[in-house]
């Protein structure tokens, strides 16, 4: 991430999902609850795989699991307000990947909460990481137009 917490450290996200926040997502103090911030990423970040995949993804395939998440709560989000998330993956290594996610209302763009989250490669029959699988390498890169993984 850029100096500012709330920046990202990319220029263009390509994808982009609306978020609708429900009455119970709301705090008593009128902000939308920063454990919603989370599982709105979570969304996002389901579409996100949807898209690049180019269509449905079994989850039980996929391969991967999340291994760290850090969040940045930037401004206060009030029930009325309309909100999105973009979602992009910024980098990939031989086991994991890096993907930053933020949100913010429309039509300003002013950056409520933003999101880094590191997922690894994992073989659930094992219970240990393994390499991303090319095919995904390959799908990533082609979606975000731009060459993510890291050569040795």
């Amino acid at each position: 991430m850029s100096a500012n917490r709330c920046e990202a450290s990319i220029e263009k996200f390509n994808h982009r999902m609306p978020l609708q926040m429900r009455f119970n997502d709301i705090d008593m103090l009128g902000h939308l609850n920063n454990s919603v911030y989370l599982t709105f990423m979570d969304l996002a970040k389901a579409r996100y795989f949807h898209d690049v995949n180019g269509g449905e993804v079994d989850i039980s395939k996929i391969g991967i699991v999340i291994v760290n998440i850090n969040a940045n709560f930037c401004a206060p989000t009030f029930f009325n307000e309309e909100i999105e998330v973009e979602t992009a993956v910024v980098a990939i290594g031989e086991k994991s990947l890096k993907i930053e996610q933020r949100i913010y209302r429309l039509p300003d763009r002013q950056v409520k909460c933003s999101c880094t989250t590191i997922m690894s490669g994992f073989d659930i029959k094992t219970n240990t990481s393994i390499p991303i699988a090319p095919e995904w390498v390959e799908k990533i890169e082609r979606y975000e137009g731009r060459k993510l993984q890291k050569k040795p």
